[in-house]
């Protein structure tokens, strides 16, 4: 063979070698994370907290997402997620820290850290963020509300508020609070006016109140989990009722309450259109806004060692299995025939779920 051929063959061998590898080996798609679920895990005193990527046909499985991205944890412990239109803002209350990230890539783009104790939970109302906060352990009166800038991510203002503030939302210029109570018990929900930032009332529900959502008409639903009281010793000398109250947000005042029985302590209320779904011992009940009673039988009965963390989406129910020393689980059961349809390992500590 001519050496010009020879050199020719070779060439045309090299190009086609190089179009062969580059169609073999593409590079990955970058995942939008802004498009499927997170869920936010808390990790332990030695491993950070963390948020996992499921994506919504549940074919896609990323946990430690943050970490791939930025390369950088979150620390102890992460608490909870808020959202705005572009931003996802994860709350981690052991390093008085909220994290800003881009929803759909994850890149960092700031931090929320001076002025923050023990942040809990968030809520974005135009381009102010308010964040919950328990203040320190030994001081009952240092509770308050954090009101952001989200284009300065500066805290210009705080509201006092009551014990243990939790779980926050937003209705017509009001913000509405849950108090849990912190390092001891409540049993309020708070009404903060916006525009005066100022505390406007406090209404009376029963001890520890957590999950709180509005309902079609806009009335809030709040479940409240009871509290155990404890001698010295740690026997149990008490148990408080749990309810589930409904606040109308016109008046500001109960109308009407849904009441356990003494020593059960329900937990995990989701809202879903005007189903209610919640937790008792492991096993999910259903109930609905307009009920009078609560419902006589369970729903299905979990097979969750703790279940930390629950969640509805269509005809599917979501429960959070979490695990301390290792990967958690996310449980997906079909509503329709009430048995688990898939399992997933998600988070270290998992408590929380997003649906985008």
């Amino acid at each position: 063979m001519k050496i010009t051929k020879l050199l020719g063959v070779l060439f045309l061998g090299g190009i086609l070698f190089t179009s062969c590898s580059d169609d073999e080996a593409p590079s990955s798609p970058k995942i939008d994370y802004g498009n499927g679920i997170l869920i936010s895990g808390e990790g332990t005193e030695s491993v950070s907290g963390s948020v996992t990527f499921v994506s919504n046909d549940l074919s896609v499985v990323e946990n430690t997402i943050y970490k791939k991205v930025n390369n950088a944890e979150f620390g102890e412990y992460v608490q909870s997620i808020a959202f705005d239109s572009d931003r996802a803002y994860i709350v981690a209350d052991n390093q008085n820290t909220v994290t800003v990230v881009d929803k759909n890539t994850f890149e960092k783009e700031g931090t929320i850290t001076t002025g923050l104790s023990k942040p809990r939970y968030m809520t974005v109302v135009g381009n102010k963020g308010y964040v919950t906060n328990w203040g320190a352990t030994d001081n009952d009166n240092d509770d308050f509300v954090a009101i952001v800038d989200l284009n300065s991510l500066v805290i210009e203002e705080k509201v006092e508020v009551a014990l243990g503030p939790e779980r926050i939302i937003a209705k017509d210029g009001k913000l509405y609070v849950s108090h849990l109570g912190a390092f001891g018990s409540n049993n309020k929900v708070v009404v903060i006016d916006i525009a005066t930032k100022s505390v406007v009332k406090e209404i009376t529900v029963k001890d520890n109140p957590d999950e709180l959502y509005l309902d079609s008409l806009g009335n809030l639903v709040v479940l409240s989990q009871g509290n155990t009281i404890y001698d010295e010793n740690w026997n149990v000398i008490e148990n408080t009722l749990a309810a589930i109250s409904f606040i109308s947000t016109a008046s500001n005042e109960v109308v009407s309450e849904l009441v356990f029985n003494e020593g059960e302590h329900p937990s995990q209320m989701v809202l879903e259109g005007n189903d209610i779904y919640y937790n008792l011992g492991n096993t999910i009940y259903k109930t609905d806004v307009n009920a009078t009673t609560l419902p006589a039988s369970e729903l299905f009965i979990t097979d969750a060692g703790y279940l930390y963390g629950l969640g509805v989406r269509n005809n599917e129910i979501f429960v959070l299995d979490a695990n301390f020393l290792g990967n958690s689980k996310l449980n997906i059961y079909d509503l329709s025939a009430k048995a688990k349809k898939d399992t997933k390992e998600v988070a270290l500590g998992a408590s929380k779920i997003y649906f985008n």
